[in-house]
């Protein structure tokens, strides 16, 4: 009789393993055909029975659910996404192999493609602390991709999160992370658009099948020149100014010819208000790109900054030279060749009446005029280059005044009043 029980019970465990082999099969089935709540109602049914599945059955079970939780990984719900992972995580703790382990890899690179696009949905609507989050998630889920830290962090400084950035920003820079990575592509035969691949397995793969030709490999740029930029910015606007310049001077020693860390050590000094130390690293800038107006602008920016007039005015005349149409240069040349008259008029203020006071008057006056006559081609190229700048107009119209030109100065009134629609 004995015998007969432990038959019995042979026969019945044989007979829940196949019907829940019967049931996962279904699920795929339903899965094979895009019938994604069919698969999970079918999974519903096999979990009544969870408890006397093997290992391989569980797996299955948890990679058949995290498929059909995702779906077609368009508009993916947060809750089905949470669960998703969550069914993932369960399948990779029971230890996957073989076919599993390239399922579940396939599956990671759909959740990337869905944590990417709902963390660029989150940060276009300017939801940037949930974006960051999206992308965190991504990140544990997937610790190779690293850039996904970056990219967080990123979000997390456009919020203001700054704290928060800085945990990541610090994280990335303890991994020596630089953003630089290979990506892979060939041109696909059947319509002759360039494809980027995961791998350079994967594009193998596809070659050999004689589906893609003319492969390119692709080293994309450093971002360690923007990462130490945002956290020198972040120690600034925690008032941790010593942690800002020891970063950057670490940085700098670690690499003495990157031309983005020099600029992010102009910036720096620039935010610190060190312009000794601003036009030091921006002359440094400027050896490497001598035909830049812009960076010739900005020396003369701190120049003028450290009262130095004569410096500002031959850096801006160098950056009028490579641009002659740069307008910030030709306003500021301006206002650098009439600083001077207001110490004129006070002095004409205070003159008497006698003779010899009025030869200085009269000595003043020209020297007032000459001063004008000096700075007007450039307002004249500034009001043509920024037309509806009612500033640049209205010193125009002052110096065409003074200096009688009467046509100019209606001109360039009846412009400031068109402007101000009056």
């Amino acid at each position: 009789m004995k015998k007969h029980f432990v038959l019995v019970c042979a026969l019945l465990a044989s007979t829940i393993v196949f019907g829940q082999k019967k049931e996962l099969k279904k699920a795929e089935k339903a899965l094979s055909g895009l019938s994604y709540s069919e698969a999970l109602d079918l999974l519903n049914q096999a979990e009544v029975k969870f408890a006397e599945m093997d290992k391989g059955q569980v797996v299955q079970f948890y990679l058949i659910k995290t498929e059909a939780l995702l779906g077609s990984a368009e508009n993916v719900s947060d809750n089905n996404l949470t669960n998703a992972v969550e069914a993932l995580s369960q399948a990779k703790s029971r230890g996957l192999d073989g076919e599993n382990q390239q399922r579940a890899d396939r599956i990671v690179g759909t959740l990337r493609g869905v944590f990417v696009n709902k963390a660029i949905e989150a940060q276009n609507g300017q939801n940037y602390g949930r974006a960051a989050e999206l992308l965190t998630q991504g990140y544990t889920l997937s610790p190779t991709d690293t850039s996904f830290l970056y990219y967080a962090a990123g979000n997390l400084v456009n919020g203001g999160l700054f704290d928060r950035a800085l945990e990541k920003y610090t994280q990335l820079l303890d991994m020596g992370y630089t953003g630089v990575r290979e990506e892979f592509y060939a041109v696909s035969k059947a319509n002759g658009e360039e494809v980027m691949f995961e791998s350079r397995e994967q594009r193998e793969e596809g070659m050999k099948f004689g589906l893609y030709e003319q492969p390119r490999d692709v080293k994309t740029e450093s971002v360690e020149s923007d990462l130490l930029q945002k956290v020198t910015l972040i120690y600034i606007n925690q008032g941790q100014d010593d942690k800002a310049v020891a970063l950057m001077a670490r940085a700098r020693a670690a690499n003495p010819n990157d031309v983005n860390l020099m600029r992010s050590e102009a910036d720096l000094a620039y935010k610190m208000g060190d312009m000794v130390k601003y036009r030091q690293v921006m002359e440094q800038v400027v050896e490497t790109d001598p035909n830049n107006p812009e960076l010739f602008y900005n020396l003369g920016v701190s120049a003028m900054q450290l009262g130095e007039t004569d410096r500002a005015k031959t850096y801006y005349a160098r950056a009028l030279e490579l641009d002659p149409t740069y307008s910030y240069a030709q306003i500021n040349m301006a206002s650098l060749i009439l600083q001077g008259e207001k110490n004129l008029v006070e002095e004409m203020n205070n003159l008497g009446t006698s003779a010899a006071d009025n030869r200085r008057y009269d000595e003043l006056k020209e020297v007032r005029k000459e001063m004008y006559r000096e700075a007007l081609p450039y307002l004249e190229g500034a009001s043509q280059t920024v037309p509806d700048n009612v500033e640049v107009l209205r010193t125009l119209m002052n110096l065409y005044s003074q200096l009688g030109m009467t046509p100019e100065y209606k001109a360039a009134k009846a412009k400031v009043a068109e402007l101000e629609g009056k």
